[in-house]
């Protein structure tokens, strides 16, 4: 058994320093987890990984090093490797990820000082960028959500903020789906972006621009994404009825993990239509939420909006949108909806269109940068 010790992830060198340890076999570490007794995992494990994801249920991955370093050998195998810069929570999988590629490349990754802003990642980032010693300038890659990425890109009219989003190889997009406006606008940039699909339980991203990296296999079963590969997490700590439902070996002894998305694999491309448990049963219909979103994201002032389901007198269940006041265009509200009812029942029906749109001075966020959705519907819960 090995030690598990509940460890701050707020310094990136003691974490890095820390996490080698882990991955030669020393004490696992306990990410977000609240220092306590001690507990032992088993042998090979190097981190465990607290979440409750944006549905708010807790609970704790366990990742071995050998999981850990398989994600970080195909990331490096399909987009090269070189100096990392550390633009997201470490105690969080992308974050981790971000160090464990740069132990692999033996660097250290660069950090941001303070909070996370076009000026704060522009200096890190051409910081990055000078010589040192006769070497000649690294490869940069680095790691963002949805949302940071649209706030560079807000800010790219700056020379500083605009050369330093050019200056990476590669920028992995994870977290949660990148509305294709974004994708189409660092394009024009001509910021490289790769949007990534995975999860903690995955040790981060493992499909990237659709495509599974080279030890990653995704198929589907009753319409349901299932992901095999040496990246898999052992399980959930604490868990075992859990990690025996999410974990299965098919007829040749394969694991899969289950994803809880629903999707399919087409050519060897993977799309992903959203969650399976992210539907509403409205008029007697089932409504993906997660599609209407990618609709209403593709709208201009509504790129970052949220949609949530609600109780409704008359069809059960309705969809509604939450986005951000900065965000919305100067046309009235009634407009806007009216925009994104169109371009739902374009695409889905008449019966998913969405019911309202409610206006809020900002979006709740995890402090992954994701949406903290439970907590949107408990607001819009409040208002209806």
């Amino acid at each position: 058994m090995t030690a598990l010790i509940p460890t701050d992830a707020e310094d990136p060198d003691l974490l890095r320093d820390a996490l080698q340890r882990a991955l030669e076999g020393g004490p696992a570490l306990g990410l977000g987890m609240v220092s306590g007794a001690l507990e032992n995992v088993a042998d090979g494990i190097a981190a465990v990984i607290a979440t409750s994801g944006s549905s708010g249920i807790p609970k704790r991955v366990a990742l071995s090093g050998e999981a850990l370093r398989a994600s970080a050998e195909a990331t490096a195998a399909r987009i090269g490797s070189g100096r990392w810069l550390l633009a997201l929570p470490a105690g969080y999988v992308a974050g981790l990820q971000v160090i464990v590629r740069s132990i692999l490349a033996d660097t250290r990754p660069a950090t941001i000082e303070g909070r996370f802003s076009p000026e704060s990642f522009a200096e890190a980032t051409l910081g990055m960028l000078r010589p040192s010693s006769g070497v000649g300038l690294p490869e940069l890659f680095t790691s963002l959500v949805p949302a940071q990425v649209a706030t560079l890109l807000d800010a790219a009219d700056d020379t500083a903020v605009r050369a330093a989003l050019t200056a990476y190889r590669a920028i992995l997009v994870g977290g949660q789906s990148l509305p294709e406006p974004l994708r189409e606008r660092a394009a024009d940039l001509g910021v490289r972006l790769v949007r990534t699909y995975g999860s903690t339980e995955t040790s981060g991203g493992c499909v990237y621009d659709g495509v599974p990296l080279d030890t990653v296999g995704v198929r589907t079963v009753d319409g349901e994404l299932r992901i095999a590969g040496p990246m898999l997490a052992e399980g959930y700590l604490g868990d075992g009825s859990l990690t025996a439902r999410t974990f299965v070996r098919d007829e040749h002894g394969i694991r899969w993990y289950r994803t809880g998305d629903l999707g399919l694999v087409e050519d060897g491309v993977v799309r992903v239509h959203g969650r399976a448990d992210n539907v509403i049963v409205s008029g007697g219909i089932n409504i993906s939420l997660d599609r209407v979103e990618r609709i209403v994201r593709r709208i201009a002032g509504l790129h970052e909006a949220v949609v949530v389901g609600v109780e409704d007198e008359r069809w059960g269940e309705a969809s509604v949108i939450v986005a951000a006041r900065g965000e919305v265009l100067r046309r009235s509200e009634s407009e806007q909806l009216a925009h994104a009812r169109d371009a739902v029942e374009h695409e889905l029906g008449r019966h998913a269109r969405p019911a309202r749109l409610i206006v809020v001075d900002e979006i709740d966020l995890l402090s992954s940068g994701k949406p903290d959705r439970e907590a949107i519907r408990r607001t819009v819960a409040d208002l209806h």
